[in-house]
């Protein structure tokens, strides 16, 4: 059985890890990742974590999960938010290098949903649109089992879609943007206007829609209008087979999930309606998808 190095690095962390190829974790390092240092501190610290594994020999190909719209032709960064210094850094070109290893990399929502793909909830599946619902949101498309990252690197930014364009403009993203209102963030920051300024996470709010909380509701139910209209805009475009639903607001499936597929059904062709819904089922698809990254590619 093949082995392959998994490396999720982000704006705290970097975790290394050996992983096979049906996706088994045997051995994980996790360090600080110095990620507002330069390039090259950066570089030597992923280098030191890699040099812990055992066995290296043994490895056929290593895979990035980064933070980031990722430029697959000159492998690098084209957007690095959390890990300024690797913006433009050809940090795949440096590493396969060190280690004359076949080195891929990609944004860590392509990378979590190639993982779901491959070796989770979407395995089998021809095109599967994995959509994390967290602090953000964002998807990872993948068909026949190849992560579709695009020209830029954007493929997938889901989060910008625009769902209402009268509503106020709040950061980069568009005037109604789907990730400004119906994401973990949109969520509380709603809760905390309109209901209590001492809520601090959606799960609050979706505790307060169980008691029956007229307000919570309602907020409940604008998020399941804005997401079925943004998940429409998805299938029309990809008529996947599954979409797989991952992140935090997931934990309360519950509560809103059931109601949310049936406004997603009034919104797209009846014969699209047969697309499945299922709960992303991976603990660590991050570390385990960027090691899937290099599988993909058949090294």
């Amino acid at each position: 059985m093949k082995h392959y190095l998994g490396i999720d690095l982000g704006g705290t962390n970097v975790r290394v890890a050996k992983v096979t190829e049906d996706g088994q974790i045997l051995q994980e390092i996790k360090a600080p990742s110095f990620a507002s240092e330069s390039a090259e501190v950066i570089l030597e610290n992923v280098f030191k974590q890699i040099d812990a594994i055992s066995d290296l020999d043994t490895i056929a190909g290593i895979g990035f999960a980064v933070p980031g719209p990722v430029d697959q032709e000159k492998g690098w960064m084209n957007m690095a938010s959390n890990i300024p210094a690797l913006k433009h850094f050809p940090l795949v070109e440096r590493v396969k290098s060190r280690y004359n290893i076949d080195v891929v990399m990609d944004n860590d929502a392509n990378v979590a949903g190639l993982a779901e793909a491959l070796v989770g909830s979407g395995k089998g599946y021809p095109i599967v649109a994995y959509i994390t619902l967290s602090t953000g949101i964002g998807a990872g498309i993948v068909i026949n089992g190849q992560t579709i990252s695009g020209k830029n690197g954007y493929a997938g930014e889901i989060g910008n879609i625009i769902v209402d364009a009268t509503l106020p403009k709040l950061n980069h993203l568009n005037h109604g943007a789907v990730e400004n209102e119906a994401s973990g963030t949109a969520l509380v920051r709603k809760a905390r206007a309109r209901i209590d300024e001492n809520i601090v996470h959606a799960g609050q709010l979706f505790d307060l829609v169980k008691e029956g909380h007229e307000e919570a509701i309602k907020i409940k139910n604008e998020m399941i209008d804005d997401l079925s209209i943004a998940f429409s805009a998805v299938a029309h475009v990809l008529d996947p087979h599954v979409f797989v639903l991952g992140g935090g607001v997931m934990k309360s499936a519950d509560v809103f999930l059931d109601e949310f597929i049936e406004s997603y059904k009034e919104r797209v062709h009846t014969q699209m309606r047969n697309v499945e819904f299922k709960k992303a089922q991976l603990n660590e698809p991050g570390i385990v998808g960027a090691a899937m990254l290099p599988k993909s590619k058949g090294y």
